[in-house]
C-alpha cells in the first residue's frame, strides 16, 4: 500500500517520506516510531492489495482522454527532476550512513521504479541530462549513472524488470563505502601512493559492513555493490573472485563502473569520449572483463551515444540528440559550433539519415575551447 500521510501520538498529521509499505517490518517500524494511523492512496498502491478505487477516480466508460505527448523540453525537465531527486536521496543516505545509521531500502525501491519508467519511456532525454556532470559531485553522479546504465544494459539483454530494479538499487549504492575514505585520498589530483591505494581499496571492506547492517536488500543488489572491482583473472577485490565465481550481473557492473569513470571529468583527469572508453574496455578483455559482454555493451550504448559530442565531416560540432530507433551511425545531431571557424553557429538539428554529412569522430568536452553545457 502507498502511505501518503501518518498520524502520531500527538494527533498531528504529517507527510513524511510518502511511499509504499512492502513488509511487516515496515509496519513494525512505523508502530515503534509512534505512528497510530496511516492514510493510504489507493490509486498509487499495488492493485494486488485489493483496495477499492474511489468512484470519483474511476474513468467514465463512454469518455476518453487524449494525452498530448510531452515535448523534448518537457521530457528533459522530468529527467532533470528525477536526477535531482536521486541526488537528494543519495546525499541524505550517505550522510546518515556516515553517522552509523542503517540504510533504509524502501526509498531506493521507489526511486528505482521511477528510474525504470524514465529509461523505458524516453532514454534520449535522460541521457542528455545525465551527460551534464560536475567533477565536484562525482560520487553522487557516478552512482546515479551506473544505476541508469545497468538498467539500460539489462533492458538491452532483455532481462526481467524485477532484475533491472535490483540493478538500479545496487548501482545507486555501489560506492557507499567511499564515505569512510579520507577526502584527501578520494580527491587527490595525482597518482595515489601504494599505501593510499590500499586505503582506497578499503572502501569495499566498508561496503561489506554496511551491507551487513542493511535489511531488505536483495542478493543481486549486494553483488552489484560488492563485485564491481572484481576481475575475471582473480586479481580484483574485495573477494578475489575468479572466472565462474563472478556472476553475470557482477561482470556487468565491472564494465559499467569503468566506462562511466572513464567518461567523467575528475579532479585528476578530463572526460574521455565514449569511443575512447570503449577501446580501453576492449583492452581489458578477456583477463579483467568479459569480452562478449563488453561487445554487447558497446552495441547497447552505441559508438555515439545520446548526449555525447561529435564532429561532423564539415567540421561542425554537435550533441548526439536522438538515437532511439536508429542505427548507431545515423542519429540526429544538435550542431552549435564550428571547429573550422572557431565560433558558435545558429543551432541546427542534422538528421544524418538524410544529410550529406557524416560523423567524423567522437570528441571529449575537454578538447573544445568552449563549454557545451548550455546547449544540452
Amino acid at each position: 500500500m502507498f502511505v501518503s500521510q501518518i498520524e502520531d501520538r500527538n494527533n498531528t498529521i504529517t507527510i513524511s517520506n510518502p511511499g509504499q509499505i512492502r513488509s511487516r517490518e515496515d509496519i513494525i517500524k512505523l508502530k515503534r516510531n509512534g505512528v497510530l494511523n496511516t492514510w493510504v492512496n489507493a490509486l498509487r498502491s499495488d492493485p494486488s492489495c485489493g483496495l477499492p478505487i474511489p468512484k470519483h477516480a474511476q474513468p467514465e466508460a463512454q469518455t476518453s482522454t487524449v494525452i498530448e505527448p510531452l515535448t523534448r523540453t518537457q521530457k528533459q525537465d522530468k529527467s532533470k527532476e528525477l536526477l535531482g531527486e536521486a541526488k537528494d536521496l543519495l546525499r541524505k543516505v550517505l550522510s546518515e550512513t556516515f553517522e552509523g545509521k542503517a540504510i533504509e531500502v524502501s526509498p531506493f525501491e521507489d526511486l528505482a521504479d521511477n528510474m525504470l519508467e524514465s529509461v523505458m519511456g524516453d532514454p534520449d532525454a535522460l541521457r542528455c541530462m545525465s551527460a551534464l556532470r560536475s567533477k565536484d559531485a562525482y560520487l553522487l553522479e557516478h552512482s546515479i549513472n551506473v544505476a541508469f546504465l545497468l538498467i539500460t544494459f539489462g533492458e538491452h539483454l532483455k532481462l526481467d524488470k524485477s532484475i533491472l530494479k535490483q540493478f538500479a538499487i545496487g548501482g545507486l549504492l555501489h560506492d557507499v563505502g567511499k564515505i569512510y575514505i579520507d577526502d584527501k585520498i578520494l580527491h587527490k589530483p595525482s597518482k595515489l601512493t601504494d599505501d593510499e591505494f590500499i586505503q582506497m581499496k578499503g572502501h569495499q571492506q566498508h561496503a561489506i559492513e554496511i551491507m551487513k547492517q542493511t535489511t531488505g536488500l536483495s542478493q543481486i543488489s549486494k553483488d552489484v555493490c560488492l563485485m564491481h572491482h572484481e576481475k575475471l583473472d582473480g586479481t580484483g577485490y574485495p573477494y578475489g573472485l575468479k572466472g565462474e565465481q563472478l556472476p553475470h550481473h557482477g561482470r556487468m557492473s565491472c564494465i559499467i563502473d569503468i566506462y562511466d569513470a572513464l567518461t567523467a571529468t575528475r579532479c585528476y583527469k578530463e572526460a574521455m569520449s565514449p569511443a575512447a572508453a570503449f577501446k580501453i574496455l576492449l583492452k581489458l578483455t578477456p583477463f579483467h572483463l568479459d569480452k562478449a559482454l563488453v561487445y554487447e555493451f558497446i552495441r547497447c550504448i552505441g559508438v555515439y551515444p545520446t548526449g555525447s559530442l561529435v564532429e561532423l565531416s564539415d567540421s561542425r560540432v554537435g550533441i548526439v540528440w536522438e538515437s532511439k530507433g536508429r542505427d548507431a551511425l545515423h542519429p540526429i545531431v544538435k550542431c552549435f559550433y564550428s571547429l573550422k571557424y572557431k565560433h558558435y553557429l545558429e543551432i541546427t538539428y542534422v538528421d544524418l539519415l538524410t544529410a550529406d554529412v557524416n560523423i567524423e569522430r567522437g570528441i571529449s568536452p575537454s578538447s573544445l575551447d568552449v563549454d557545451p553545457s548550455p546547449f544540452y
